[in-house]
Parts: structure tokens; C-alpha cells; sequence
């Protein structure tokens, strides 16, 4: 019998949260029964299984990460719709570190393929990148290069890796200044024509 009350959107939500207390390792079906107070089988009239139930928090986060990116972005170009674009992912990435881990997980191409998240996230990044005058296969250069720069920062960052007595948010504005010099003069710095 399924729990008054319960619904899928409910489930996803709370493993969500689950993931950014505990870890987005520690979802699990069984600590989330334990969450609701329920059996753990009350869960799978929610969802078909473990994988189902993270893929469904990973396309929930990439769309809460992209809400928050579009907001940010909304009515600017160049230098200022790249700082406001990292600065939202950033802050997402720190605030709610158990979706994030989310966003970084392999989803089904057929999932990603109908999730209208990852299509605003690549509409969104690569607009941001046009006006930089890029085009593919630049576009894809640059895409990767912003999203490891980004991941890689805050991934540190969130782990305490950065000690130095100089303040992180210092070095934050540096590295999306360098990005943006290097977007803003791509074509010379990679030898395209």
C-alpha cells in the first residue's frame, strides 16, 4: 500500500536533500524509507530502483542549476554574462554539494536526450559563448574548458583544498578573468584563422 502523501516529486525532492546533508553516495532506497518512515518496497511504486532514483535527482539538479544560471545571465553578454554565469554555478555548487555530485553523473543519453534541463544548459552556454564570436568546433573547445574550470574549482573548493592565506574569492575573479581574456582572444590564441 502505498503512503498517503507520497508521490514521486516528493521522493525525488527529499533524496535531493538527502544528497546535500549526507552525501549524494549515502542516497540510498533504504535511507530514504527510513527518512519517510516507511518500508523501503512503499518507495518503488515511486521509483523502478536505486539508478532511477539518482538519475531523477540528477535531472532535478541540473535544472535547478540551470534556473539559477538563466536567472543570473538574463540580459547580459561578454565579460559580464561569463562572471554572472560562473558565480551561479559556483554558488550552486557549494550551496547544494550533494546535487551538484548529482549534475556530474552519467545520465542515459534517452534520459538527457527528453529532459528540457540539459537542452537549456547547452541553448544557454553556448549563447553566453557566441558572443564571443565562437562557432563550432571552437564552441565545444570552449564548453569543456569552462566546465572544467569551473568543476575543477569548486570541487576543490568544496573539499577545503585551497589553504593559502590568499582569499579564494580572489582567485575565483582571476581564473573567470583569464577565461575571459582567452575567450575574448581565442582565435589568436588557438592559431585559427
Amino acid at each position: 500500500m502505498v503512503r498517503a502523501g507520497l508521490t514521486t516529486e516528493r521522493v525525488v525532492a527529499a533524496a535531493a536533500d538527502l544528497a546535500d546533508t549526507a552525501g549524494f553516495d549515502k542516497v540510498t532506497i533504504s535511507a530514504l524509507a527510513r527518512g519517510f518512515g516507511v518500508k523501503d518496497a512503499s518507495l518503488y511504486s515511486h521509483v523502478k530502483n536505486l539508478r532511477d532514483l539518482r538519475t531523477r535527482v540528477a535531472v532535478l539538479a541540473a535544472e535547478e542549476l540551470i534556473d539559477r544560471i538563466e536567472a543570473a545571465v538574463a540580459g547580459r553578454a561578454g565579460k559580464d554574462a561569463l562572471f554572472a554565469f560562473a558565480d551561479a554555478y559556483r554558488t550552486f555548487a557549494l550551496e547544494c554539494p550533494g546535487r551538484y555530485a548529482a549534475t556530474q553523473m552519467r545520465v542515459d543519453p534517452a534520459i538527457v536526450a527528453e529532459a528540457p534541463a540539459y537542452h537549456r544548459t547547452l541553448r544557454t552556454t553556448s549563447a553566453m559563448l557566441r558572443a564571443y564570436g565562437l562557432t563550432e568546433p571552437d564552441l565545444t573547445d570552449a564548453v569543456r574548458l569552462l566546465r572544467s574550470t569551473f568543476h575543477g574549482f569548486t570541487a576543490l573548493e568544496g573539499d577545503g583544498g585551497f589553504e593559502a592565506p590568499r582569499p579564494v574569492q580572489t582567485s575565483w575573479e582571476r581564473a573567470v578573468e583569464a577565461l575571459h581574456f582567452l575567450l575574448s582572444n581565442w582565435a589568436s590564441a588557438t592559431g585559427a584563422p
